[in-house]
């Protein structure tokens, strides 16, 4: 009888991986900004690019991965707000090369600049974010194209994303509290905004927001398996929260929203315009399944032994498929037909048939849908619980939990300038189908 295979087993010790099958033997491969240290270093937590299973597709290396940790600094660099005044723009020129300062011009026309200088705060540390590959940015972030296999998938013509996105500031000492701020500072400790830009005053100084804008989901209930997704917002240079605007780029601002903050809660959602990053704090790390836990739900999967209901072979999920090559047709890969949920072996039933469509009639039940191969979803973070992956989400076929494929299959991520839709958080793929994803079928073996 078919049936969705029942999975139990026990966390145990964490091991990372820095590429399909390659264990991670220091801190120091994971994080390049991991401070130099003989002591245990601060975890303030982790952020995470949504469409990568666990590694972007060229690798990941330096401050380019599909991860980056938060770890306390040996020295503070974060800044306060100092002082705020009005200049002409010929001064302005004078005031903003100073490398030692960092400053947040606001062009108010051709002959006036409001400046906002900051000094250092030695209670924060902060971590900058953006397209450019200067030293001044700490966490490199390229657009993410939906379902790319390999490093050629992932080339575009023109960025959406800022060359200096955001920043964040955390402070030191316990709660360790991360705040986001829109746009980050460049290679001479400077912020513009020009004269065209989205800003206005305040009863404080200047405010505006980026071209593309930085925009927050915080879920509700927390990160968990019955959380919801949240409303988004758009965070602005000074921190402060707004209403979206009608597009993405418009000149006119949003409402403000007064009862909400720019500090980051475990689950997080962060957009750039291009790429959806992903926070998760230190103590809700805590709860995520292990990467050797996941291994061992896979183990269970192949440890029942099932079987191809039309090649009677014995299915085995691999714990890291290479994506960048072709399945060979005799591979005891597991496919699924993602209307359904039937699991199977690669097998050519209907395919003369089907020929040049990209949908197939399941043998078993004759339901037309997607027939892919399926993935394990290994990126730790995604996960909402520690449930096994009895659910896969559809069209990719990336598995996983049934309380995650509910959750994700719920959360409007952004899209284009003003639209939102629902995606796999392990390829980006946009989810299709009446709920975005299915349980997932096996045929148990017949001895």
């Amino acid at each position: 009888m078919p049936h969705g295979n029942s999975i139990d087993s026990d966390p145990s010790s964490f091991r990372k991986y820095k590429q399909p099958g390659q264990l991670i033997s220091t801190l120091e491969e994971e994080s390049p900004n991991l401070p130099p240290s003989t002591h245990a270093p601060v975890k303030y937590g982790e952020l995470v690019i949504l469409g990568y299973n666990g590694c972007l597709p060229s690798g990941n290396r330096g401050r380019r991965r599909s991860r980056f940790i938060l770890y306390k600094k040996e020295v503070p660099n974060g800044v306060k707000p100092d002082k705020r005044y009005e200049i002409s723009a010929p001064r302005s020129a004078q005031v903003t090369k100073d490398n030692e300062k960092h400053t947040i011009a606001y062009t108010l026309s051709r002959h006036q600049t409001f400046i906002e200088e900051y000094t250092t705060d030695f209670k924060t540390d902060m971590f900058q974010i953006g397209r450019s590959t200067e030293p001044i940015i700490d966490f490199i972030v390229m657009d993410t194209v939906p379902g790319a296999k390999c490093q050629e998938d992932t080339v575009i013509s023109e960025s959406t994303i800022s060359r200096f996105a955001c920043r964040i500031l955390v402070d030191r000492d316990p709660p360790y509290n991360a705040r986001i701020y829109a746009a980050g500072f460049n290679s001479t400790s400077n912020i513009f905004l020009g004269e065209k830009a989205c800003k206005w005053r305040t009863e404080q100084g200047m405010d505006g927001l980026t071209t593309n804008g930085v925009l927050l989901m915080r879920p509700k209930g927390g990160f968990q398996a019955t959380s919801t997704p949240g409303v988004w917002r758009e965070v602005s240079v000074c921190g402060n929260v707004y209403w979206l605007r009608e597009t993405r780029s418009s000149p006119q601002r949003g409402k403000l929203v007064e009862s909400e903050n720019n500090i980051l809660e475990d689950g997080t959602l962060i957009d750039l315009c291009g790429a959806s990053l992903l926070w998760r704090s230190a103590s809700g790390l805590r709860h995520t399944p292990t990467q050797e836990l996941l291994d061992q739900l896979r183990k269970d999967i192949n440890r029942a032994r099932p079987q191809c209901p039309i090649g009677f072979n014995t299915l085995v999920l691999p714990r890291n498929r290479n994506v960048g090559r072709l399945l060979s047709e005799n591979s005891k890969q597991p496919y699924a037909y993602l209307k359904c949920g039937h699991v199977h072996g690669f097998h050519e039933w209907n395919s003369k048939d089907q020929e040049g469509k990209e949908e197939r009639m399941c043998p078993m039940c004759r339901e037309v849908g997607p027939y892919e191969p399926l993935i394990m979803g290994n990126e730790a973070s995604f996960c909402v619980d520690s449930e096994p992956p009895t659910h896969a989400f559809c069209p990719c076929g990336h598995m996983c939990s049934d309380k995650t494929a509910k959750y994700w299959s719920q959360v409007p991520l952004p899209h284009g300038t003003h639209a939102f839709q629902a995606a796999c958080p392990f390829c980006a793929t946009p989810l299709c189908g009446d709920q975005g994803y299915v349980r997932l079928i096996f045929q148990d073996p017949l001895d």
